[in-house]
């Protein structure tokens, strides 16, 4: 079962994930979110739509914009809306 773990804690693990990309997007409910806060930043992708920030939070430790959602994707993106996926630069994925 994927998982995606930053800072020695699960932040996020399902069964359900969505692959695209090469990216796990995390359904919401897999979210441990506790460990979130939602940024300013926004980016756009062609396909997908904007996509929206989460920076990750723990002990005084943090990692900017390490995670990022589609809360209204294009409709060829429909699957991942609300999903959340992660730079495995910052928070390394187990398959």
């Amino acid at each position: 079962m994927p998982k995606a773990i930053w800072n020695g804690v699960v932040v996020a693990e399902s069964d359900k994930t969505k692959m695209i990309e090469g990216n796990h997007y995390f359904p919401p409910d897999s979210i441990n979110w506790d460990y979130f806060e939602k940024t300013e930043k926004n980016t756009t992708c062609f396909w997908k739509g904007i996509a929206s920030y989460y920076t990750l939070k723990r002990d005084g430790s943090s990692v900017p914009n390490a995670a990022w959602t589609y809360e209204d994707p294009a409709v060829a993106a429909a699957a991942i809306k609300d999903h959340i996926a992660f730079y495995r630069s910052q928070v390394k994925i187990e398959d």
